[in-house]
């Protein structure tokens, strides 16, 4: 849950389809992209060692995101003047957010360091049985935290009238933001250092 506190683009997606789609279909985006979460969270933290040892994680993490933010960004933006479908189907949200939980490079970088500590520290066990309890957990707490921005954007908009233009032109610009976040990052890091 606490990975996804900070404005994210998963968090800042379920915002959007709050706003422009609805509760419900913000629900099934959740409930596809938290059982994607589960599946991916037990997957790295089953090859955290390796992946820490083989690759130069950092870079590659931050041009994936570059990109990632530069396309979700210009995608935002481009959209911001269209009026949002009003016959989104089930499946449209669920395609969505398991597409999304599959490419989220947010979640490497986050379970590389978060579990590269954890199994350290032993807080908890490499085995099957421990790995599959803790990505249910993992999983479940990002259902509850992205559930908790989609009532927080649907409160909002009820009370402020925000329109879904508004939304998605903030929503574009923080994408822009991070973006030029890791490019500055990655500046700082390999030429400057």
């Amino acid at each position: 849950m606490i990975g996804y506190i900070p404005p994210g683009n998963i968090n800042l997606t379920v915002v959007q389809i709050t706003i422009t789609r609805g509760i419900r279909q913000a629900i099934y985006f959740i409930s596809a992209f938290s059982a994607v979460e589960v599946l991916f969270t037990f997957a790295i933290m089953r090859f955290v060692q390796w992946l820490s040892s083989e690759i130069d994680l950092g870079y590659t993490i931050d041009v994936a995101m570059i990109l990632l933010f530069s396309i979700l960004g210009v995608l935002t933006w481009r959209s911001r003047k269209q009026m949002p479908k009003a016959d989104y189907s089930k499946k449209d949200s669920i395609k969505y957010g398991m597409l999304l939980g599959v490419i989220n490079p947010m979640q490497v970088p986050f379970w590389l360091f978060v579990g590269t500590y954890l199994i350290s520290h032993e807080w908890i066990d490499i085995g099957y049985l421990s790995l599959t309890i803790f990505s249910i957990g993992s999983g479940l707490g990002a259902a509850l935290a992205l559930y908790g921005f989609a009532r927080f954007a649907q409160y909002v908009q009820e009370k402020f009238e925000l329109s879904s233009y508004l939304i998605s032109k903030s929503i574009a610009i923080l994408f822009f933001v991070l973006s030029a976040y890791h490019i500055f990052k990655l500046v700082y890091i390999y030429l400057i250092r």
